[in-house]
Formats: C-alpha cells, structure tokens, sequence
C-alpha cells in the first residue's frame, strides 16, 4: 500500500454489533442514519422519473458522502481508480493537466510541461466550464478527467475562462500519450545546473539520480537550483527520497492521524552519494503537496534557501486502498503532515526564504506563472491542526539558457543567489 499527497483510501463499510450494555435509545440513535438512507434509496427506487441502477445510487453516495469531507477525498469508480494508478505509474492519453474542484468550478493547478495542454496555452488558474460541450458545473474532478482524456489523436474541446477575461474562449486539443517522466536538467552556466521536477511519480527519485549523475560526467557541480514551481506533488514515497538525497540525518516530515497507526515520522538517511552542493529552491503557489514537502524538509534543516512565492497550502496526506470484491476504491483524508520543525501548513502554505514575485508577462509565462487559488480558497479545506525516458542534463551550458534567464527572473535571481551562498549553505556532513 502507498500513500499519495496531491490525493488518496478505501472505503470499508463494516456493521458492528452494538455492545451489550448499550442502552436502546443509544443503540437506536447510532442506526437511525442508517434507516433514513434506506428509506430514501427506497423513495428514488420506486419514484424516480427513470430508472437508476444500484450501482448508480450506490457510487453517487459514496461519492457525496466522501466529497463533503474536504476538496481531496472522493470515491473512485473501477475506470477512475484504473486512471488514477496510470496517472503515476505509466503512460496515459490526454492533454496534460492537474485540476482542482472548487464551488462547482474546475480549476487548472498546472498544465504538465511538454503536453498539449501545455502548448495550447492554458494556464494556471485557468477555468474550465465545459468539456466537449457538457457543463463541468455538476461533475465531480475524477469526471471532468474521464471526458477529458480519449484515445490518442482524438480531440476534445475545452470552454475555457482565462484569468482577465470577460469571455471565455473554446480550444480544440489533440490528445497525446502524457508521459509521467518528471525530472528535466540543464546547465545555466559553468558547473550551475537548474533541476526541474515537474511532479512526483514512481520513477522521479531514481530519474534525478540520473541526471545528477549525467551532469556530474560533463563538468563539477557548484550549485543546484531546485525548481518545483506549479509541481502539483504526487506520491509520498519519493518526496521522502527527493529530500533524502540532499540530507544525511534527520527528519524529513512526520504524519499525524486520528489513528496512532497513522502517526509516521520519516528520517533522512546516512547512505553514501549524497548530494551536497549548495542549493536554491523556486516555489510559488503552483507548488503544492509532495513538493511542499520537499521545500519544508530543505528550508527547515537549513540545507537550501527558498526563492519565489508563498506555496499553496495542501498539508494533509490521502491513502488510497481498493475496496475488497471489487475494482473501485476511495481517496481519503486520513493525517495531515508536519515539517521537520514542527509546522503544519495545511491552508497555509510555506513563505520563502526570499519573497521574489514573478515579473514575467502572462503571454509568455507558458508554465511558470502563480496559481490565484491555494488550499486555503477550497470548500471544506482541512484547518491547519515513471518515465521510460532517463532525464539527462544536457550540454555543460544548455544554448537555451540565455532564454530562460531572460525572461525568467526567479531563475536569474536564483541562478546569482546560489553562486552567492556560503560553503557552510551546503549539506553538513556529520562527524
């Protein structure tokens, strides 16, 4: 079983026996909820205008039920659980894009760098009203990516609400296979390599590996820019590994639950190849969950300074478990997560080291502009309590790198801030 951050549970409906010594007006009142949602599956039954299924009543229960808990638990159909595992295992059709649900009004988190969603222009904070014509207004997230994804080479047509516009505008994507590889890295200058993890999926710790790897055969490395802007998180797992890689002792995030089994502390460990090299991190408010953790870990054990914009606030953790005899499952809330020194920043966020708002124009902003909402904006928010393809960094000084630095001045005041760190910024090995 593995947990995942951006969302993840089962459902396990059990009746229990009432203990013996339980009054019967205690007794009645425990499954008095129980006979009311009997009795109105009952009425919808026998006087609906048509004919509902079981299995229709049964999921859009659930579904109710687990979607008015907080904007990250819901109910997965057996085709839904099916997307969700594809999502952060292996390559699927679409157009590329992480979505939030808020007040019956689906959000783009991010588009994923290189996909048609990405090329077409949509952005963060973008507003999609209508997938192929159906309103997204009273369809659930894990429906609005039903339609959205199709059989490579199809097209869908978004209706789409940019951020200052009066009108929406419709746009016509071609879908195409979105890879989950999540690690690009290139060198801005001389021995200056700028790292991108674009989310995180089973492969993205052994993928930055590689390109740490790839870079360290063309030339020394004297400074790491960490970049996990509009990084919409991901699976657990790896945002432990990522933040092990640049740490040798100590906690890297812990977990608190209502279940004593759900309170988990996870420590860096003090194994060889370690990377040690001063380090900037870029964040903003696209960068939430797997990458918070991430940025938390480094800023509070004092390993990397961050750069950039308040981050988007999703500190809870979701645990995904199939349902038994069946091929569906539920995403549920089930800890939130504290950083090294104790923070919570579910609804909160993480204020940089250095508050560096982006100064690049919208129009040319492609992946890097600031998410409007955070975790706070959403209904019901909790209060605060593997690519086939290896990332390789490219030439010791990648051609386009003048072009990134020059319409990108987070990068640039990175990029001057890490060769600027002092020695003792880089990761202290223990005696």
């Amino acid at each position: 079983m593995r947990f995942k951050i951006f969302a993840v549970l089962v459902l396990l409906c059990a009746a229990q026996a009432a203990p013996a010594s339980m009054s019967n007006a205690a007794s009645a009142n425990d499954y008095g909820h129980l006979k009311r949602f009997s009795m109105v599956y009952d009425l919808i039954q026998h006087n609906y205008v048509r004919d509902v299924s079981n299995d229709e009543l049964t999921n859009g229960a659930l579904k109710g039920m687990l979607e008015n808990l907080d904007p990250h638990s819901t109910f997965l159909t057996e085709k839904e659980f099916k997307e969700m595992r594809e999502n952060t295992a292996g390559e699927f059709f679409g157009v590329g894009i992480e979505i939030s649900h808020e007040n019956g009004q689906v959000t783009v988190v991010t588009p994923i760098e290189d996909t048609p969603a990405y090329k077409a222009g949509v952005l963060p904070g973008d507003i999609i009203l209508a997938v192929d014509g159906v309103p997204t207004q009273d369809l659930s997230s894990q429906e609005v990516v039903g339609k959205i994804r199709g059989p490579k080479g199809s097209e869908v047509e978004l209706l789409i609400l940019h951020k200052g516009s009066k009108a929406p505008s419709n746009i016509m994507i071609k879908r195409d296979a979105i890879p989950v590889a999540s690690v690009k890295a290139r060198y801005l200058e001389d021995g200056y390599l700028w790292v991108r993890l674009t989310r995180f999926s089973e492969r993205t710790t052994s993928d930055l590996q590689d390109a740490i790897r790839n870079a360290r055969r063309q030339t020394k490395i004297k400074g790491i820019i960490l970049d996990v802007r509009n990084n919409p998180g991901g699976l657990l797992d790896q945002a432990v590994s990522v933040s092990d890689l640049f740490l040798y002792d100590g906690t890297i995030v812990s977990m608190r639950g209502k279940q004593g089994s759900q309170e988990k502390e996870f420590k860096a460990s003090r194994g060889r190849n370690k990377v040690d090299e001063p380090m900037v991190v870029l964040v903003n408010s696209g960068s939430a969950s797997a990458a918070e953790i991430v940025a938390g870990a480094l800023q509070d054990r004092k390993r990397a300074v961050l750069l950039g914009e308040r981050t988007f606030g999703k500190g809870s953790v979701q645990q995904v478990m199939p349902i038994p005899g069946t091929a569906t499952a539920i995403k549920l809330t089930t800890a939130l997560y504290y950083t090294p020194s104790g923070r919570s920043i579910q609804a909160e966020g993480i204020d940089p080291d250095l508050l560096v708002p982006l100064e690049m124009p919208r129009e040319e902003a492609e992946d890097l502009p600031g998410l409007n909402i955070r975790e706070k904006d959403l209904s019901r928010h909790l209060e605060n309590g593997a690519g086939a393809k290896k990332a390789e960094a490219s030439k010791v000084v990648d051609p386009d790198a003048r072009k990134f630095l020059a319409r990108d001045n987070q990068l640039r005041m990175g990029l001057e801030l890490v060769k600027s760190l002092p020695v003792m910024q880089s990761l202290q090995r223990p005696e």
